[in-house]
């Protein structure tokens, strides 16, 4: 197998399972764990991975998106406590956007059933968390429905979404960095999240670790756009004070 045909079946494999180790990949294609990383580097050089201690794992990008179901198989614990501090930051809000994805989900699972909310949505999973709830009334953002996703975009859900004051929104994205901004691999996408910033008083980024640094894209927002960003603690505390002097709270849990 020549150089580019190697680094193509990583690449493949890096976006079918999520993550590869070093070890099973040199066992796998026959070669050295040397080779493997020397291909890992010219990946991430590439913006097609991240390295991590003896793997790594794929970047999204226009012509890549891990589907909510394989979101929800990963990080499992870190993200429930990420959407855990999420939803203890609901304050006064009476008003929601909750963004699409697995984690913005788990945010929804978590705000409190004895209170009087109005959650707007484009994402499927979140509206059928909330609907059933009597105190929760939830608006459903129209629109085309992305497979992978289960979430509505183009004008429909824009213009709807332009239409409201909204006094908190959880909005998530695929990558965050402090050069970039917040980034996703698609443009409709991007402009539901950029809608749903512009029309929210109050704004919060939640995302595991790998988010950070991570740059996809379509550029969406900035980092100074939110009040609040919520990760793990898998963060480095370094790395979140640099985020901190951008402008917003940094919360690790």
């Amino acid at each position: 197998m020549d150089t580019h045909r190697r680094r193509a079946e990583i690449l493949a494999l890096a976006r079918r399972d999520g993550a590869v180790q070093v070890a099973q990949l040199a066992t796998t294609l026959g070669v050295a764990q040397e080779t493997v990383r020397r291909d890992l580097r010219v990946l991430e050089d590439s913006g097609l991975v991240r390295r991590t201690y003896g793997g790594a794992y794929p970047v999204e990008t226009a012509a890549f998106e891990s589907s909510l179901a394989s979101r929800a198989t990963r990080h499992l614990a870190q993200k429930a406590r990420i959407a855990s501090a999420a939803a203890a930051l609901l304050g006064e809000a009476e008003t929601l956007f909750i963004d699409e994805g697995f984690t913005p989900r788990l945010i929804a699972e978590a705000l409190p059933r004895d209170r009087r909310l109005v959650v707007i949505t484009a994402s499927l999973a979140v509206a059928s968390v909330l609907a059933a709830r009597e105190e929760t009334q939830v608006l459903l953002l129209g629109g085309r429905v992305r497979g992978g996703t289960m979430a509505t975009v183009d004008h429909w859900a824009t213009s709807m979404l332009s239409g409201f004051v909204i006094d908190l929104a959880y909005v998530g994205a695929n990558g965050i960095s402090r050069e970039y901004g917040l980034t996703t691999p698609d443009t409709a996408v991007g402009k539901v999240k950029a809608q749903a910033i512009k029309s929210a008083r109050r704004r919060v980024f939640s995302g595991i670790h790998t988010k950070f640094g991570s740059v996809s894209f379509c550029r969406f927002g900035e980092v100074n756009d939110f009040d609040t960003i919520i990760t793990g603690t898998s963060l480095p505390l370094m790395e979140a004070q640099r985020y901190v002097r951008l402008g917003p709270q940094v919360v690790r849990v």
